[in-house]
């Protein structure tokens, strides 16, 4: 997989507006998963570190996306520098946490990596932003819900935010998040549903992330 610049991803993630999030152990279901969402017109992937065999899921999805060369893919659920490094060195293109973690800010900023950290307050975006972060992630999305990015937009306009966390792949819940100020949403199993994975339906995967993305380009 190519190597991207922190300004590219952001770009990409920009004109992008989703940003699937997905965990799995079983790895040839990950990659159908993956091929669903690019299919769909997605270009940010991250994987979750959440399995026991997290990280031999995401290497065999760093391989598989090989024949994408316009896909990056990031590893997600990451609180210390030590899995950080684990999984750059699998070939992870950024890094997402659910907190903010000043030794993971070093160790990506030294490195010279994108990590969006998972902010709750304005002191923590506060302090994300003194660390060098480019991005911050809004979670959990569902607790703070579109009012706290509005309100965080007035005193930071220039900051990223990608909530995650409950966000919807409906018309109306879209339309909420990107009135509010959100660059992109980070979309889990509103997306990636259940059914979807219990009844192998990548074609209504591939179907639902083009919807959304039209809904966005027209938001």
């Amino acid at each position: 997989m190519k190597t991207h610049s922190q300004e590219e991803i952001l770009q990409r993630i920009h004109s992008c507006g989703i940003v699937p999030v997905f965990n799995h152990t079983d790895i040839e279901l990950s990659k159908k998963v993956l091929d669903a969402c690019y299919k769909g017109g997605v270009r940010v992937f991250e994987f979750t570190n959440r399995g026991a065999n997290a990280l031999e899921v995401f290497e065999a999805l760093v391989i598989h996306a090989k024949k994408y060369d316009d896909l990056v893919l990031g590893i997600g659920t990451i609180f210390s520098a030590e899995d950080a490094k684990l999984f750059l060195d699998k070939g992870a293109s950024f890094i997402v946490s659910p907190a903010m973690v000043p030794e993971m800010a070093h160790f990506c900023t030294a490195n010279d990596v994108l990590w969006v950290p998972g902010c709750g307050t304005v002191t923590e975006i506060y302090q994300a932003i003194k660390l060098g972060a480019k991005m911050v992630k809004a979670f959990p999305g569902n607790v703070l819900g579109s009012g706290f990015v509005k309100s965080v937009k007035a005193v930071y306009p220039k900051i990223p935010i990608m909530p995650t966390g409950g966000v919807a792949p409906s018309k109306e819940n879209l339309k909420e998040w990107f009135d509010a100020g959100v660059t992109c949403v980070g979309m889990g199993s509103k997306l990636i549903t259940k059914e979807i994975v219990a009844n192998q339906d990548f074609g209504q995967l591939e179907n639902k992330v083009s919807e959304a993305l039209k809904t966005i380009s027209e938001l």
